[in-house]
């Protein structure tokens, strides 16, 4: 029986390196999108200004590329330390993305960072801005290459389970590649932050207005940080409704969850708040259909048909077939090598039930049931966040092309406290996707309490702890240089 403060001091401890991790990548992704364009402009129109100005936002980029590096290899080696059932259980397949991302994507990053970092007046400006944008993309294909290996823990595809070896093998790169949650997750992830970096951009250049101080250059940022961060905004949308789509398919007790839908049924109702509901307006989002089947809470718990007749199992059912399946491993292991033709029996029984073998691992069909409000407030949270700051950039774009930003000091002010904002909503979409999916650690093969490491409660608070001190010390170093930075202003060199 594994501890259950093992469990939840592992997961305390993944959230936190994770929830660290993801205050720089966002940024990353935006603020290269932006220091490009505006490297672009300056290659087009030879203005020196542009020049200064994508100078500028390229070393707060740096700032928080260099920040962000450290936490994100300390990700990966919690795979090993804490969740080392894991990795051995399904390492062959989640693996390989990590791998291609660290040689090929960072490597890529590194590369074309140094050359954009270093490189000016030693190469041509062409060169430069191709190393400009090549450092951005590389940062985006590194992305993809995490989230495709995310986005099979909530959708395992390309897979076989071989019980000799006791470990999931990769039968289908290109079926772990193409999966439609990674590219669905890619998407909104990417886009997302356009958004971040469109935020921080905005709201430092807002307090430069406040303070009166390059004023050229903040107009001219905030023109180009808005124009991406809407387009990135509207890119967020789209790819959140086919996300909701893919949650109602694969995950639909994490689309129940964030709904707080205890009872589905045919035109759904989606919640804005609770007692306030849009009838039908769930089944349009998850199906694209009014009529569309919704499962809630209840119906995935106690089984269900839908509309089409078709039969989904209790979780019950789903338990007992995963306990057949365990015993039926077992069997099969011990029998392999004694008594082939009932070890081929066995292994039979296996198959028929491997894809139900982690409902072999739940105690109880509440287990089933993640953390019903901290999900259903995160997705609003998300949202309504979101929400507000696609307003806020239309809003600051449309005052800045009429010329009377500098004059709106209110507006300046809601767009600089606005940053955290944007972070907030980041970090709900994750507390979604993440908790959501609990108890799995991939969705219907591995719960969490099954994938642990045999370590001491003990060490893993202790490495909790110690981690909440270094990642904190890495972003109150990082803010401060920033704050030095920007209070510098776009005339210092790099």
């Amino acid at each position: 029986m594994v501890d259950s403060a093992l469990i939840g001091w592992s997961r305390a401890q993944f959230a936190l390196t994770a929830g660290y991790h993801w205050l720089f990548v966002p940024l990353t992704l935006g603020l290269a999108v932006i220091m490009a364009t505006m490297e672009s402009i300056y290659v087009y129109t030879k203005d020196e200004f542009w020049k200064r100005t994508a100078k500028f936002w390229m070393k707060i980029f740096a700032i928080n590329f260099a920040v962000g590096i450290a936490t994100g290899i300390i990700l990966e080696f919690e795979f090993g330390t804490n969740w080392s059932n894991y990795s051995w259980f399904v390492g062959d397949i989640f693996g390989a993305p990590l791998a291609i991302e660290g040689i090929l994507a960072f490597f890529m990053e590194a590369t074309f960072f140094a050359v954009m970092f270093f490189g000016w007046d030693k190469v041509s400006k062409k060169f430069h801005l191709a190393a400009t944008w090549m450092t951005g993309i590389g940062a985006a294909i590194s992305a993809i290459w995490i989230l495709i290996a995310n986005s099979w823990m909530q959708h395992p595809v390309g897979m076989e389970f071989n019980p000799d070896t006791v470990r999931h093998e990769m039968v289908d790169f290109w079926a772990l590649v193409l999966n439609p949650v990674a590219i669905t997750k890619f998407f909104h992830s990417v886009f997302s932050g356009w958004m971040t970096g469109a935020i921080f951009v905005i709201g430092i250049s807002c307090w430069y207005l406040l303070k009166k101080r390059e004023t050229r250059f903040a107009l001219a940022s905030i023109k180009v940080a808005a124009i991406v961060g809407i387009i990135g905004t509207f890119a967020v949308m789209f790819s959140g409704d086919k996300s909701g789509i893919h949650a109602a398919e694969y995950q639909p007790m994490k689309l129940a969850a964030a709904e707080g839908l205890e009872v589905g049924g045919q035109r759904a109702p989606f919640s804005i708040v609770p007692g306030v509901e849009i009838p039908g307006m769930l089944s349009i989002l998850a199906t694209h259909d009014i009529d569309g089947y919704v499962p809630g809470i209840n119906d995935l718990i106690g089984g269900y048909r839908d509309p089409d007749g078709a039969r989904h199992p209790s979780a019950e059912e789903k338990m007992e077939r995963g306990r057949y399946a365990i015993e039926a491993f077992r069997e099969y292991r011990e029998l392999r090598d004694v008594d082939p033709d009932s070890a081929a029996v066995a292994r039979a029984e296996l198959e028929e039930n491997v894809e139900f073998f982690g409902y072999g691992y739940i105690d109880d069909p509440e287990e089933l049931i993640p953390p019903v409000p901290i999900v259903y407030w995160a997705f609003r949270v998300m949202v309504g966040f979101g929400s507000f700051l696609l307003l806020l950039m239309i809003v600051v774009l449309w005052a800045q092309w009429k010329k009377r930003l500098e004059g709106m000091k209110w507006l300046q002010w809601v767009s600089l406290l606005s940053i955290p904002l944007v972070y907030m909503a980041g970090q709900a979409g994750w507390i979604v996707a993440e908790v959501g999916r609990q108890p799995w650690a991939i969705e219907g093969l591995l719960p969490v309490k099954a994938a642990v490491s045999s370590v001491s409660v003990q060490s893993v608070q202790t490495t909790f702890f110690l981690f909440v001190a270094i990642f904190t010390l890495f972003l109150a170093i990082e803010i401060r240089i920033m704050i030095k930075a920007i209070k510098e202003g776009p005339k210092t060199e790099i």
